[in-house]
């Protein structure tokens, strides 16, 4: 009995994670223009009408659209990916977008803090043509701080606007990336986040 009650407490701490392995994180769901995440506590409202592509973004990582988004790597995953109009379908105005992407964090060595991630983020807009704002500043979202770094890239006639906000949340670098033709409706968008308090 001892025997098997040992046995049994050691297998428990033998099947529990070691830190830089993490859970699959939980994809969240999308339901009344709402997507939600209970693991990371976040809430994103996704205008009337927009086209989500979350699916196809992570069946096929390597047809990427507009977002800026960091490379694919094993455990990867984009978590809500939602266009104003189907990324293929053409258009004058710019095709707003957001999109929620996770990594876990053990895909970068050393990386302790949601500053770090975007070393590799900021690569992944310059390489599409966006020029970053201003540095890196800090944003509280409900009781959330992350990081945000804002971009603009000329196209046309037209500025597409990008903010990109990051975390680090149970293993993983979470960032949250929106697109849009003019300020007001990025800022408008980014005020359809919000975090609840996580266990």
């Amino acid at each position: 009995m001892f025997a098997q009650s040992s046995s049994s407490n050691s297998s428990r701490r033998t099947e529990k994670p070691p830190e830089h392995i993490v859970a699959a994180l939980e994809p969240g769901t999308v339901t009344n223009n709402i997507y939600r995440n209970k693991t990371l506590g976040l809430s994103c409202k996704i205008p009337e009408g927009w086209v989500l592509r979350t699916h196809e973004l992570n069946s096929h990582e390597e047809e990427q659209p507009d977002a800026s988004q960091p490379a694919s790597s094993a455990g990867s995953q984009v978590l809500v990916a939602a266009f104003s109009r189907p990324p293929e379908a053409q258009g004058e105005d710019v095709n707003s977008s957001i999109l929620i992407a996770a990594e876990p964090q053990s895909t970068y060595p050393g990386l302790k803090e949601a500053a770090q991630y975007f070393g590799p983020l900021s690569e992944v807009a310059k390489a599409q043509g966006f020029t970053q704002d201003e540095d890196l500043y800090e944003v509280m979202i409900g009781a959330k701080t992350l990081v945000r770094a804002d971009f603009h890239k000329n196209v046309g006639k037209r500025v597409m606007r990008q903010s990109t906000l990051a975390m680090l949340s149970h293993g993983y670098a979470v960032s949250i990336t929106v697109i849009a033709g003019t300020e007001q409706e990025l800022e408008g968008l980014i005020d359809g986040l919000s975090f609840a308090p996580t266990k």
